[in-house]
């Protein structure tokens, strides 16, 4: 006899095979949609992109988000459609908040510190972090493997009957995601927002829009999808028309960052900040996907001058605390060589010349 969590694992695959075509039909429950074509665009226009951080920059502690969670965490799984190439679940924690789990690979060490960088500035992130150990009750061993195959089988229903919560499965060290405050704004066409639709944020002011662009230039977010950006409404916001009066756009999913290929230090190095300095130009078209939704844009000086300002404020020992608290020792280059190639490429930024006017 198989154990428990191997046999909720496999339980999807048998059921495509032997269930009738018409029980297969239970699929998972989906989003319903929440906002007009008209309420989005209305909060795309009018959304920010920066606010003031509650934590001065200079006294930020990017190793630890200050409303860090325990090292030792216990949740229920929690049953959803998989997205993605990176193995992730979500799950819920005995509070109540529900939160994803992230475990393989490079892409949760480059969120860890990409989103750390992102908050400490004033831009939006999710808060995630690494966690020593999360007990989770009710997974199978192989979490994403075995809820893709569970959405192959369109087996959602009969998976849901047959998950024990009295058995549990243990990760260690997997980074721990909490979603930004805030309703995303969605249509029943479109999730998130692409960076081609910058350019129809009206309000928020052109340095903010800048330093935004840049900073992601800087990260090398090239994975920029647009379900890898988030739309939402802070709360209390939404007004009885269904409109927001507070929307905000954040970068939502930065695990492609730090390089070309996720948290690759002579990638990142080597990858150029500025594809023109003399007339401050930025893109993403050496990196893959050739820029995905981020076009070729020139940068402002007042957007280089708001970044320039806040890079400067993060000294040595935080930058050395960010990618120590992202684990980023866990690969083949030492923390050093991070920092150093962090500050060359902060004074790509910070030094040189004004950008001509626009």
């Amino acid at each position: 006899m198989p154990p428990r969590p191997l046999l909720v694992g496999t339980v999807g695959l048998i059921a495509w095979l032997v269930v009738p075509p018409l029980a297969r039909s239970i699929v998972a429950v989906r989003r319903a949609s929440k906002w007009t074509d008209a309420a989005r665009a209305d909060a795309l226009r009018r959304a920010a992109v920066w606010h003031e951080p509650t934590v001065p920059i200079e006294r930020a502690d990017l190793s630890r988000d200050r409303d860090s969670l325990s090292d030792d965490l216990s949740c229920r799984f929690e049953l959803d459609e998989p997205s993605g190439t990176s193995p992730k679940f979500d799950c819920v924690l005995e509070s109540g908040e529900h939160v994803k789990i992230k475990y393989g690979g490079a892409e949760p060490h480059g969120e860890v510190a990409a989103t750390a960088l992102l908050r400490t500035l004033g831009f939006g992130a999710d808060r995630v972090q690494f966690v020593q150990r999360v007990r989770c009750h009710g997974c199978p061993w192989f979490p994403f493997t075995t809820m893709k195959v569970v959405q192959l089988a369109r087996a959602n229903g009969i998976y849901r009957r047959v998950v024990n919560y009295e058995s549990s499965v243990e990760f260690e060290w997997v980074a721990v995601e909490r979603k930004f405050p805030g309703d995303a704004i969605e249509t029943g066409a479109v999730r998130g927002w692409s960076w081609h639709e910058v350019k129809a944020m009206k309000t928020a002011p052109r340095a903010h829009v800048d330093a935004f662009r840049l900073l992601a230039v800087f990260l090398a977010h090239w994975d920029n999808k647009a379900e890898n950006q988030r739309l939402v409404c802070l709360p209390g916001g939404r007004d009885p028309r269904g409109h927001c009066a507070r929307p905000f756009a954040l970068i939502q999913d930065a695990g492609a960052t730090f390089g070309p290929r996720k948290v690759d230090l002579d990638g990142w190095r080597q990858a150029p900040v500025w594809r023109t300095r003399a007339e401050c130009l930025v893109s993403m078209e050496h990196l893959p996907h050739r820029g995905a939704t981020f076009p070729p844009v020139r940068i402002s000086e007042a957007g280089r001058q708001f970044l320039s300002v806040r890079l400067s404020r993060l000294s040595d020992r935080q930058l050395l605390a960010l990618f120590q608290g992202a684990r980023f020792d866990y690969h083949d280059a030492p923390i050093a060589r991070w920092v150093e190639a962090f500050n060359a490429k902060r004074r790509e930024i910070t030094e040189g010349p004004p950008c001509p006017a626009l």
